[in-house]
């Protein structure tokens, strides 16, 4: 018995030492940096760069195979942080950007085709028939965006429609990804003229299915600086590259265009509007 004990102790300690000794020859030597890096990063792997997570993205710029400035999330005082880690002058990153619902037909504007009755979930209701709005395009105001937010920057009025808070987003694109309609997109910060309609139906068929719907009449394309607004199958779709006077916004018949300040919550603007009698 105690032979069996003293073979067995023996041959625990052989093993433990050759692991040490495996751990020691196969050990992967980590960069400090790294380590640094990621407690400066946010820390929501939320996956805004293309990697799986804040850790792998930490190695990708220690190793430099990322840009210090990959970080959506952090913006521009992250990657100074981190620029002041890799010893590297940083002049300033891309402008912020934050995420856009290119739609305004909420469910006091826009015709409804059927009353749906399943899951709240877009993605569920755009699976029967597109959805309970005879635009096709429309959002559906069921909160597949808002679910898949990880920084709670949108909500579902009680219009039932997706509105962002531009205080909040972080420009990740988690929303534009989770959006069955495909109608959310991220614009600079900055800018405050948007086209809240993503539909490509002519002119008519777009104004019997929504009050606030493009027509593709052209007027604002003539209004805005060359190049600022464009066509896109009857659609006009702004150039964000491009500064646009607000004034231009006036010249929509519809008021698809919407005016909203840096800061403001696009339908804000619209609400606001309505009830002070603009257009809607």
């Amino acid at each position: 018995m105690l032979n069996a004990v003293i073979a067995l102790a023996v041959f625990g300690f052989i093993a433990s030492l050759g692991l040490a000794i495996a751990a020691r020859l196969f050990a992967v030597e980590t960069d400090p940096r790294a380590e640094e890096i990621e407690d400066a990063l946010p820390g929501a792997n939320c996956g805004a760069c293309g990697l799986p997570g804040c850790s792998e993205l930490a190695k990708r710029i220690a190793e430099g195979k990322a840009d210090i400035d990959a970080c959506p999330v952090g913006g521009e005082s992250t990657a100074r942080e981190i620029a002041g880690i890799m010893g590297l002058d940083f002049a300033g990153g891309a402008e912020k950007k934050v995420a856009v619902v290119h739609c305004a037909g909420d469910n006091t504007l826009a015709r409804k085709k059927y009353y749906y009755n399943g899951i709240y979930d877009c993605t569920s209701a755009d699976i029967l028939f597109g959805g309970d709005k005879a635009c096709s395009y429309g959002c559906l105001g069921l909160g597949t965006c808002v679910a898949a937010c990880p920084f709670d920057a949108i909500e579902i009025l009680d219009q039932g429609i997706a509105v962002v808070d531009p205080e909040k987003c972080t420009g990740c694109g988690k929303c534009v990804q989770a959006c069955p309609k495909g109608i959310i997109s991220l614009a600079p910060y900055n800018r405050s003229v948007h086209i809240l309609c993503s539909s490509h139906d002519k002119g008519g068929p777009a104004r019997k299915k929504c009050k606030v719907a493009c027509i593709g009449c052209q007027k604002c394309v003539k209004a805005a600086p060359e190049g600022a607004i464009d066509m896109d199958n009857f659609l006009a779709v702004v150039n964000y590259d491009e500064e646009i006077p607000e004034e231009v916004a006036g010249e929509c018949p519809t008021g698809a265009i919407r005016v909203a300040r840096p800061g403001r919550k696009i339908l804000e603007e619209v609400l606001e509007a309505e009830t002070e009698g603009g257009k809607r």
